[in-house]
């Protein structure tokens, strides 16, 4: 088939590197893998975080000029024209403008990966944008999430399971690289002053207001309970949220942390590869890239149970997993692995062959193909 991708938040190819961004590009990547034509259908951001009902209502009419574009082009050139619209991420604050308009016209069925449904906006500062969401997941063909906790809300809408599906988070593992983890680990223990001999507890996520700095100060809280034993903090990461998550990482003593920024993909998989463990409490994490990577890599996590990180760490297989907010387990459980070396080896091993086996891009495909091959019937508009 030949797909007409879109995301609303934010288009595969914006220059700001997140997570959203490269679900979307992986999503695509997946698709094509499974033998589809794929191309991007507008990269109109649809998105307004303000709550600002004038600005929603802008937004929807740009989004039906756009889409009566996308019509009219389709109708005229059939050659061109998309056997089914994939839209990746919908909710109350990123409503699909485009997506169901193009559909009805064309007769083409309609797919939502990883759409989300809140009740408490319906009467909100986003209730324009609610809306929106709403109708466009009542009227989608297949709801595909990537958190089993989504399909709880989209229940609602639906009324029924049938056109819900699961799709388990994913990488591309050919591209994940294989280093020589002893001479990288010397290398960058050499370049920030690490000791090697020390383990190292490895982040990496932005530094955005909200969750994400949560996170890190119960990170800070959870550290600060383990002065008797020896590890170092070496954090990738960076954005508007930076001193107040250097302050509250900082109080765990300058000798104890490395701040890195930015990195790119290449050396984010360096550090990957060096590290002990890899820590994040996932305040409201939805499933967590991040954690897929650092088992990828082989790295053991400790992480907060929270949304689908279930689903990605095994607890006691591939890491350990304390409860959303318990800084005393959270604490407990990186002092667990981190006295216990073989533990962390036996993860190792556990966490690498676990992405292999059941989340790479291959699987994703394979997943797709099976849920959109249903749909693969011709329509009358």
């Amino acid at each position: 088939m030949k797909i007409a991708f879109y995301a609303p938040l934010k288009p595969p190819d914006h220059p700001t590197p997140s997570g959203d961004r490269y679900m979307a590009a992986l999503l695509m990547r997946a698709l094509e893998y499974a033998g589809h034509r794929v191309f991007l259908a507008s990269r109109f951001r649809s998105r307004e975080g303000l709550g600002d009902a004038v600005a929603q209502v802008h937004l929807r009419r740009v989004g039906a000029a756009i889409a009566d574009v996308l019509i009219r082009r389709w109708e005229t050139d059939t050659a061109a024209r998309p056997d089914l619209w994939f839209t990746y991420h919908v909710y109350h604050k990123a409503p699909d403008r485009l997506g169901p308009s193009v559909s009805r016209a064309l007769g083409i069925p309609y797919v939502i990966a990883e759409g989300s449904h809140a009740a408490k906006q319906a009467m909100g500062r986003w209730s324009e944008g609610y809306r929106a969401a709403l109708a466009a997941l009542q009227q989608a063909d297949a709801l595909i999430s990537l958190n089993r906790n989504d399909q709880v809300g989209l229940k609602q809408v639906v009324g029924d399971t049938a056109r819900l599906h699961y799709l388990a988070p994913f990488l591309d593992c050919r591209r994940i690289p294989t280093l020589d983890r002893r001479r990288l680990r010397q290398q960058l223990a050499a370049s920030e002053g690490l000791p090697t001999d020390v383990p190292w507890l490895l982040v990496v996520a932005m530094m955005r207001p909200g969750d994400k700095t949560a996170s890190y100060r119960l990170l800070a809280k959870s550290l600060r309970r383990l002065p008797d034993v020896s590890w170092r903090l070496v954090v990738i990461g960076d954005g508007q949220a930076r001193d107040a998550v250097l302050t509250a990482l900082l109080s765990l003593g300058r000798d104890r942390t490395r701040f890195l920024g930015r990195r790119d993909p290449g050396g984010i998989a360096e550090w990957l590869q060096a590290a002990d463990l890899f820590v994040w409490p996932a305040v409201n994490e939805a499933y967590g890239m991040a954690l897929l990577e650092a088992q990828a890599a082989g790295l053991p996590v400790v992480a907060g149970a929270c949304g689908g990180v279930p689903d990605l760490v095994t607890d006691g297989q591939t890491g350990l997993l304390a409860p959303v907010g318990d800084v005393g387990a959270f604490a407990g459980a990186i002092r667990t692995l981190l006295s216990d070396p073989l533990m962390r080896r036996t993860m190792s091993a556990r966490s690498a062959a676990r992405v292999r086996s059941g989340h790479c891009l291959t699987h994703a495909a394979d997943r797709l193909q099976r849920i959109l091959k249903p749909l693969s019937a011709p329509r009358t508009p």
